[in-house]
């Protein structure tokens, strides 16, 4: 655990849970950001440490949570076979702009249901009501620019890691941390 052990038990943490994304891709994501997508006010480009697959948004919890999502995590991952997802589209909603990606191996979304399984048991989690739509924010807006940018050659993606994160919310934007990450299949990167 890298962020856990400094937090108090009667704090509360905004939390969700993540596929980290393995760094040949993210280089590759972040130059696209820089050649595709436009800089100026009211619209901001999620920086590299925050691009990620979401799985579930907790949001406000107590620090004592942290410790058993972490170990629903770890049950999760150690059944998880490798995941393969790859860049489909581009897709703006009212406030961000997303890489939308295409479940190649079936698993990504299975290995999602598990995950989701074990929050609501432990009832930190409500399913969200719509499907589960795999993709990376890379944009951050207050008006939709309306952009088309070419999809990413990220080729196809195999995040290795799932990720229990707290957002930390801040002026120029959220700063991720991340309080606990284990590798899928089991082990502790």
């Amino acid at each position: 655990m890298t962020g856990a052990a400094s937090v108090g038990s009667r704090e509360r943490l905004r939390l969700f849970v993540g596929l980290r994304l393995p760094d040949e891709p993210l280089d590759r994501l972040v130059a696209w950001q820089r050649e595709q997508l436009p800089e100026h006010p009211g619209v901001r480009i999620v920086p590299r440490e925050n691009l990620h697959v979401t799985l579930a948004f907790l949001g406000s919890r107590p620090a004592a949570d942290v410790e058993p999502v972490s170990a629903a995590l770890r049950e999760a991952a150690a059944g998880a076979g490798p995941l393969l997802l790859k860049p489909s589209r581009y897709r703006e909603t009212r406030s961000i702009g997303m890489i939308v990606l295409e479940d190649l191996s079936a698993r990504s979304g299975r290995f999602a249901e598990a995950v989701w399984e074990r929050l609501e048991r432990l009832a930190v989690y409500e399913r969200e009501r719509r499907d589960w739509l795999a993709h990376v924010t890379v944009l951050r807006f207050r008006q939709r620019p309306r952009l088309a940018p070419p999809l990413p050659d990220l080729g196809p993606l195999s995040p290795s890691e799932v990720a229990l994160y707290h957002s930390v919310l801040q002026p120029s934007g959220a700063r991720y941390e991340i309080l606990e990450s284990v590798a899928l299949g089991g082990s502790t990167p």
